[in-house]
Order: C-alpha cells, then sequence, then structure tokens
C-alpha cells in the first residue's frame, strides 16, 4: 500500500510538470495545420513545405493557456485596477512622451481627429510608452491558442494565419516577432489582423513598423481609433455623482450607447458637467472597495473598448490621458 502511494505521488509530479512545460509542435497532430498551410502558401510566397519546415520550431506552451484561464484583471476591483496605471510614475513618463513626441501626435491629431492624450495613454497602458512589450514568441501564442484552446480557437487561428500574411508582407522573421501571451505585437500591442488592416506608414519608409517606430505605433493607434468611430471633441465618460435606484437598472449591457444623457439625468443620474444633453451615452458601472462606481459614458469609450473590452480598461486610459493633458498644458 505504501508503495502505491509513493507512486501515485510520483506520477502526479510528473503529470504538473509535463502541464507547466512547452513541448515542440508535432504538425501531423493537427489536421487543421494542413489547411492553413495551404490557405497562406497561396497567398504568400511561402511554400507549404516551408511552412512544414517552420513549424517545426515552434512550441506549444501551457503557460499561455492558463493566462488565457485566468487573466489578472478577473478577480480585480477598479480600484485596485486604477492604481495599476494611474500612477505618479506611468503620468511623469506620459508627459515625457507627450513632449518628446509633441510634432507626430499633432500629425495624428490633425490626420485622424483622435486626441493625443487618448494616444499618450494608450502606449502608456498598454506597454508603458513601449518598455514592456512582451517576451513570448508571436507564433508561439498563437499556435498554442489556436490549437490547444478549443474556447477562442477559430479567433486565434485566424490570428495566427494573419500573423503568417503579415510576416510575408513586412518581411518579418516569423520567429523572431515577440509579444504577448496573447499573440499581440508592438508598442501599441496590435493582434495580427489588427495590424494589417490599420498599421499605418507614418514614417514613410515604406512599411509600418509597430515594433521599433513610435512614429508608425502613434499614427497607428490613432488610424485605429478613428476606423472605429471616434468622435472629435465629444468626451469619453463623465463621473456621476449620483445614481437612483431606478436609474442603476439602467446599466448598459452592450459594448455601446443607449439612451440620450437627457433622459439618463431625468432617470436619476446626476453628473457635474454641462452639456451634451442629446448625445447618445450609456451607463457603466465599476466595482470600487467601497462599492459601485457610475459612469456616463459616450461613444467613445466604446471605441476604446474596441481596443479592448474592459470597462476598466477605458477608463484607465481616459483618466490617465487627463491627468498627462493637464499636466502638458501646465508646463507650456
Amino acid at each position: 500500500m505504501k508503495i502505491q502511494k509513493i507512486s501515485r505521488s510520483f506520477m502526479l509530479l510528473v503529470l504538473m510538470a509535463i502541464c507547466q512545460s512547452a513541448f515542440a509542435l508535432q504538425t501531423s497532430d493537427y489536421k487543421q495545420l494542413d489547411t492553413l498551410f495551404r490557405q497562406v502558401a497561396g497567398e504568400t510566397n511561402y511554400t507549404v513545405a516551408q511552412l512544414e519546415e517552420l513549424f517545426k520550431d515552434v512550441e506549444i506552451k501551457q503557460n499561455i493557456i492558463e493566462a488565457m484561464e485566468r487573466p489578472a484583471e478577473s478577480t480585480m476591483t477598479w480600484t485596485r485596477y486604477s492604481k495599476i496605471f494611474l500612477t505618479e510614475k506611468n503620468i511623469k513618463k506620459g508627459v515625457e512622451f507627450w513632449q518628446a513626441h509633441a510634432e507626430i501626435l499633432a500629425r495624428a491629431e490633425q490626420e485622424f481627429a483622435v486626441a493625443p492624450e487618448i494616444i499618450v495613454a494608450t502606449l502608456g497602458v498598454e506597454t508603458r510608452y513601449g518598455s514592456n512589450t512582451g517576451n513570448y514568441r508571436v507564433i508561439d501564442a498563437l499556435s498554442t491558442l489556436a490549437l490547444e484552446y478549443p474556447r477562442r480557437s477559430k479567433y486565434f487561428t485566424a490570428e495566427l494565419k494573419n500573423f503568417l500574411l503579415l510576416t510575408d508582407q513586412n518581411k518579418l522573421d516569423p520567429l523572431g516577432v515577440t509579444g504577448s501571451y496573447a499573440g499581440a505585437i508592438g508598442l501599441p500591442q496590435f493582434m495580427p489582423s489588427s495590424y494589417r488592416s490599420y498599421a499605418v506608414d507614418f514614417t514613410n519608409d515604406g512599411s509600418s513598423d509597430l515594433v521599433n517606430s513610435i512614429d508608425d505605433a502613434i499614427g497607428s493607434i490613432a488610424s485605429y481609433y478613428s476606423k472605429h468611430g471616434w468622435k472629435p471633441g465629444q468626451p469619453v465618460s463623465w463621473s456621476a455623482t449620483s445614481v437612483s435606484d431606478q436609474a442603476s437598472k439602467l446599466v448598459v449591457k452592450k459594448r455601446k450607447t443607449d439612451r440620450s444623457l437627457k433622459k439618463l439625468q431625468k432617470a436619476g443620474v446626476v453628473v457635474q458637467e454641462q452639456g451634451f444633453l442629446d448625445a447618445r451615452v450609456g451607463l457603466i458601472k465599476l466595482t470600487g472597495d467601497q462599492g459601485p462606481e457610475y459612469r456616463v459614458a459616450f461613444d467613445n469609450f466604446f471605441v476604446i473598448t474596441r481596443y479592448n473590452t474592459s470597462r476598466m480598461y477605458a477608463t484607465a486610459v481616459q483618466l490617465l490621458g487627463e491627468e498627462i493633458k493637464a499636466r502638458v498644458q501646465a508646463a507650456r
């Protein structure tokens, strides 16, 4: 009986080690790769044989799946989440970034009509202005999630295809591109499909480089928000100072506005700001340490959630941007 217990414990340790490790991808184990390789070969300079050889160096990583299953923000309150991004260090670095790249930010605002503070804050939240762009090989991340994460396999298979198309288009080493555990790339953390659809060549050097070019990253974020409906001059969101019991039931479920500000105020939502009474808004709720916190979100707020679906993310981008903007203006 004692021997059996030792054997089971040993086997458990072995299984845990296997689950936590990476292992080389065997293309023969994944029939869906045959279709993917044929599609990519039909649209690029890659051949099926080259892709089969390339994927011999790809690794499946269990820790990527674990990260997807337990995203850090899923258990956070807004209070805790905000303290990660709305820090003195992040604000100061944002001011320095704006001042260092004021000319290109002004150009992005002129061409795409997107507020510079939103561009800067997006970079601040995503990668700390380019200092933390992720160290996973993108091909490993996307392959792992496409092949071993059934819940979102379709989405990540499409992103893997887009990544291969991107590497061919931009002449990138597919094994050399690193990013987040979800496969997001570069300073603005674009997924491959977004990279191909919204990245712009703001340096006019013949390609959009979101890994090394700050100018391209700034222009591409502006391009992304513009093409998703950014409305210049409109607010992002306002804090509600009071919300009636009746109005608290009107929290919007989807990522879009659902009624006019005038109607929301009649229902019992109080804000300090004036104007925009006929603008479409949506009431959102954040979970604070001391209870719910409500905000009146305009269309621009939900444009930011096209970048990242989290309402905490969009709020963090807005508030970080506002603080950075105030300090930049004060320093002029």
